[in-house]
């Protein structure tokens, strides 16, 4: 059929469609058209704009057999109190069939501080494990042999130490740090933009990532040295475009940081992974994962003129989305990470997290949990899902989305180009109001009742108090406190000093130069030596200095 012919029967169709629509007004708030036929698909090339999985520009996957060979990794997000305590979650994961771990820190070492900080008070413990120096994380991985598992560490600011403590435990089992497979998150630009958990201005952390970047690709190279995070962007209240744009963004910095320092496109690139939210439209989810591969390929190579196919191949992470869980009728949020995960899936995650229905109101119980694990295997296993490379690509209304997902992301990376890049945008506040502003826009959407969230503004009852929520015993933070003063007992006082001072003159080197010393080397001797993170951290305080936000908006 021609386009002239499908256009006249489209007419005639929408003719009759605003007849019924007159009869029977459509649902407020649908934000898409009605239909999606070829005439959306206009100048579409196959081998240009989708090629076949695990081909350029990557849009219907990284590999060519996807979850036909191999399923995604199930990494559940876990971490709470003690380093005993989230062991056992560990390990119970792992028995129930998890595929990977995923470490929550606490708030105090998510910003640099020991549990007997001043700063820590009432926190240790609370929404991550507490993890002081060494000696906690070889207790949080007691038992679990680092070379056979996959490891993610959601920690930014601090991610160079706890790296390290990582590597140190993995010696300590006889694993080497070239057999390490994981993440760091590392992504402090999303930290000055959306959520908050940094300690030093933007030029030593970036110095600090890029250190770890250069130390990696010589010494650990199957680790993913930064998991450049749209997540907490999308949590924040962006839309779906936003989310791909600012991270594109911040990516686009590491990569302009990483060339500054001297190092070579192709040498760090192919380690670089992205994390992404799986956001309760699921269409759209789709279609947002399908142009994120495709417009980084294209960065990649017509931007940063990388020859790896490994640079260019954008890998991620997907966790479904907390903001979307609700304190209301909380077993409904079952079903929403169902279909967030479908979502996922299609769209060709490398590994996953699924959040559990009580996650709105405490830390997940580990029956929550069981059934958040069970949410991925059965849609891994029974739905067939899984079954198909791209089940969706061909989709009149999937790629009509992914083109104009690509589109809108493309304009807001030409306007931070335009500002001179993520960093500047962020100093501007422009990236932080964006965010804003959407978040807002999503909220009067919801109280004016334009968009429904179920057992919120619609469908609601009474209901009683939820009960066998997990509770962090108060006791936590005060046991922990007596656990460090004993752990300090038991090193040499003298060369903690010793290193710690190794550090402080090693991080007044320059950034980048001759004289510049990479300072990952210099942090893992630290973390051999048993000195804490708050110790570390402490030192690098007194070097860089501290970040102030500020808002010239």
């Amino acid at each position: 059929m021609s386009n002239e012919s499908l256009k006249a029967k489209l007419d005639a169709y929408n003719a009759e469609y605003a007849k019924q629509v007159a009869k029977h007004p459509e649902r407020v708030g649908l934000k898409h058209k009605n239909l999606y036929t070829p005439l959306d698909l206009d100048g579409f090339d196959y081998e240009k704009d989708l090629g076949f999985p695990g081909e350029y520009p990557y849009t219907r996957g990284v590999q060519p057999t996807m979850y036909r060979g191999r399923l995604w990794t199930m990494r559940m997000y876990a971490g709470f109190s003690t380093a005993e305590e989230s062991n056992k979650r560990y390990k119970y994961l792992i028995a129930n069939g998890g595929t990977g771990l995923s470490v929550a820190f606490d708030l105090p070492t998510q910003i640099g501080y020991d549990s007997d900080d001043k700063m820590s008070a009432g926190e240790v413990g609370k929404v991550g494990v507490a993890i002081d120096s060494l000696y906690d994380m070889e207790r949080l991985f007691d038992g679990i042999d680092l070379g056979k598992v996959s490891t993610s560490m959601t920690i930014n600011a601090p991610a160079s130490v706890l790296l390290a403590m990582y590597i140190a435990v993995a010696e300590k089992q006889g694993v080497p740090a070239s057999a390490l497979r994981g993440t760091i998150q590392n992504d402090i630009l999303k930290e000055y933009a959306a959520r908050g958990t940094y300690i030093f201005p933007v030029k030593p952390s970036m110095r600090l990532i890029t250190d770890i970047f250069e130390y990696c690709s010589a010494n650990v190279p199957k680790w993913n040295t930064i998991s450049i995070s749209g997540y907490h962007i999308r949590e924040a209240g962006s839309t779906a475009a936003q989310e791909v744009a600012f991270t594109i963004a911040d990516g686009i910095a590491y990569i302009e940081a990483a060339l500054k320092a001297g190092m070579k496109i192709d040498e760090f690139a192919p380690r670089l992974s992205f994390f992404w939210n799986a956001h309760n439209n699921v269409l759209e989810e789709v279609a947002k994962f399908r142009a994120s591969r495709r417009i980084w390929a294209r960065i990649l190579k017509e931007r940063f003129h990388a020859e790896n196919a490994k640079s260019m191949k954008l890998r991620f992470h997907t966790q479904t989305a907390g903001s979307m869980l609700t304190a209301q009728q909380p077993n409904n949020n079952i079903i929403r990470v169902a279909l967030q995960t479908a979502a996922a899936v299609m769209g060709g995650t490398q590994s996953l997290h699924t959040n559990s229905r009580d996650e709105a109101l405490a830390l997940p119980t580990t029956e929550s949990v069981t059934i958040a694990l069970r949410t991925q295997q059965i849609v891994a296993y029974e739905s067939g899902l899984a079954d198909v490379v791209d089940p969706l690509g061909g989709s009149y209304y999937v790629e009509a989305m992914t083109n104009a997902i690509e589109e809108e992301v493309m304009q807001y990376i030409k306007k931070i180009d335009e500002m001179g890049g993520a960093v500047e945008a962020i100093d501007k506040g422009y990236i932080q109001k964006e965010i804003q502003d959407s978040a807002y826009a999503w909220q009067m959407a919801v109280e004016s009742g334009e968009r429904t969230i179920v057992g919120v503004n619609k469908f609601t009852m009474e209901e009683p108090p939820v009960t066998g929520l997990l509770k962090i015993d108060a006791s936590v933070g005060e046991r922990k406190k007596a656990q460090l003063a004993k752990d300090k007992e038991n090193r040499d006082q003298a060369k903690v000093a010793e290193e710690l001072a190794k550090l402080e003159k090693a991080a007044q080197t320059p950034a980048e130069g001759p004289d510049h010393v990479n300072l990952m080397p210099v942090i893992l001797d630290c973390v051999r030596a048993y000195c804490t993170e708050g110790e570390i951290c402490g030192v690098l305080r007194k070097v860089f200095g501290e970040y102030k936000p500020h808002n010239t908006l």
